[in-house]
């Protein structure tokens, strides 16, 4: 064997295990495939959710839309007016005479001018007094209010009445009571203004009359009141 093919066998022998080794390093390494995504390092667990964030501002309003059509028209109302009264107060008048000793049978016993304040309320009149009444027959009296000269009319008049049986043998007997009575009542429909409230004495309807007598030797009194309905 030549000098220059023993230097190429040598040369040929040191070199096989060399390549071999390569070769098997090679077939024993596998490539990670995230390997380019994350460089030479392994990923690690997933961290915890991060807080909210604050909130953003508001933002820029938005033009106006486009105004909408009529509706339709509504039916016509009622003209209200409203009503303001005045708390009511009271309103109330006494009129009272010393032994009035009046022994009239027919016609007027007292009066009292009172002034009333509004139509739609009713007056309340009382008459307190001492009353008798004398006759030989049967017969009959009536006290009565009028206003302005007329009965009340509502509802009905305001009276009271005597009515003797049997009167006494003589118109001077010595039967001769007096009592203290009353004539009491309500009126509605009086308009406002001036009221000349008035107590008369009179007969009874189909009775003839008697002696009568009012307010003897006693205090008499009107009152008169103005009430609300």
């Amino acid at each position: 064997m030549s000098p220059l093919a023993a230097r190429l066998l040598l040369l040929l022998v040191l070199a096989s295990p060399v390549f071999g080794q390569e070769k098997v390093r090679n077939r024993g390494y596998r490539k990670d495939p995230d390997a380019d995504k994350y460089g030479s390092c392994l990923q690690g667990p997933p961290g915890t959710t991060g807080r909210d964030g604050n909130p953003g501002a508001n933002g820029i309003p938005g033009t106006p839309g486009i105004p909408g059509r009529d509706g339709l028209k509504g039916e016509k109302g009622e003209c209200m007016t409203e009503v303001f009264e005045e708390p009511w107060r009271p309103n109330y008048k006494q009129c009272a005479w010393n032994s009035l000793n009046y022994g009239i049978d027919l016609g007027k016993v007292a009066d009292c001018t009172f002034t009333k304040m509004r139509s739609d309320s009713a007056l309340r009149v009382l008459f307190s007094g001492s009353l008798r009444l004398k006759c030989k027959n049967a017969c009959c009296q009536r006290w009565y209010f009028t206003f302005n000269g007329a009965e009340c009319t509502g509802p009905l008049p305001i009276e009271s009445i005597i009515y003797l049986d049997q009167g006494s043998p003589e118109l001077n007997s010595t039967i001769n009571i007096h009592r203290t009575s009353s004539v009491e009542g309500l009126c509605e429909g009086i308009k406002s203004g001036l009221v000349d409230v008035a107590v008369w004495v009179g007969t009874c309807a189909d009775y003839p009359r008697g002696d009568a007598s009012t307010g003897w030797n006693s205090v008499s009194r009107i009152i008169i009141e103005e009430l609300p309905k």
